[in-house]
């Protein structure tokens, strides 16, 4: 399992290098530049790659998707992987020290699971538990870990130093990487994963393809805005702060 996810990690690392070198993507005149951002040519260009990805495979999948299964029949897919995701949020918000968000998030699977046909049905919500997301990037940032400079990674899209580690221990940690052990299964439900999670920006992405705005920038600032967010909303303080940022760091 290892060796597959490092061939698959030197893949996206060698993807992206080939777009920064082909693309050699210039940064617009009057775009907005940031400290946080050093390495934006190179962020710009594995940004382009990834939207070609995205226009040329990764819409078009989740169009034939939209067509093929109605919409109750793709609620019930992103419940499913909701309800799974709750599983490690749980054991996130213990980790970061919200018990209270822990037993919400527990509940919410049992709720979901038992009553809600294994999750497809989401019953936890319009019965008062809360929906949260954590992760182990958010985690780290909750135990202090400065966030390190902006990133753009290939495929996984926005991100920063800290985050890029978490990401790789989300993926190690994921129990359907570790342990769905027929390889077609796993591959079809990490498909399906990657479809579902597109699904939920679909019109979104449109209105920013529309809109007269340096999608790179608007997507960068939103990134590190909401990232500074969720991890204050972890922390003790008495209100939630934006961490001061020299040189790109925490």
């Amino acid at each position: 399992m290892m060796l597959l996810f490092m061939r698959k990690a030197k893949m996206a690392i060698l993807l992206g290098l080939i777009a920064s070198l082909i693309g050699c993507a210039s940064i617009p005149a009057g775009a907005e530049r940031s400290p946080q951002d050093p390495w934006e040519p190179f962020n710009r260009s594995v940004f382009e790659f990834n939207e070609g990805l995205d226009a040329y495979l990764l819409k078009p999948v989740v169009a034939g998707y939209r067509f093929v299964l109605p919409e109750f029949a793709r609620e019930g897919v992103y419940n499913f992987f909701s309800n799974y995701n709750d599983i490690y949020t749980a054991l996130f918000n213990l980790l970061q020290g919200k018990p209270d968000y822990a037993l919400n998030d527990f509940m919410r699977v049992v709720v979901n699971t038992t009553m809600g046909l294994g999750g497809l049905i989401d019953l936890a919500t319009p019965g008062g538990l809360e929906k949260h997301k954590e992760d182990w990037g958010q985690t780290l940032g909750v135990w202090g870990v400065p966030s390190g400079p902006y990133v753009v990674l290939p495929f996984f899209g926005p991100s920063n130093v800290r985050d890029t580690f978490g990401t790789v221990a989300d993926l190690e940690s994921d129990y359907l990487f570790s342990f769905v052990k027929d390889v077609g299964l796993r591959n079809s439900i990490t498909g399906l994963r990657v479809v579902n999670t597109r699904n939920t920006y679909y019109e979104a992405g449109d209105l920013l393809d529309g809109a007269a705005i340096d999608k790179y920038s608007f997507m960068r600032d939103a990134y590190i805005q909401r990232r500074a967010y969720q991890i204050n909303e972890g922390r003790d303080d008495e209100e939630p702060r934006m961490p001061p940022y020299e040189n790109g760091y925490e």
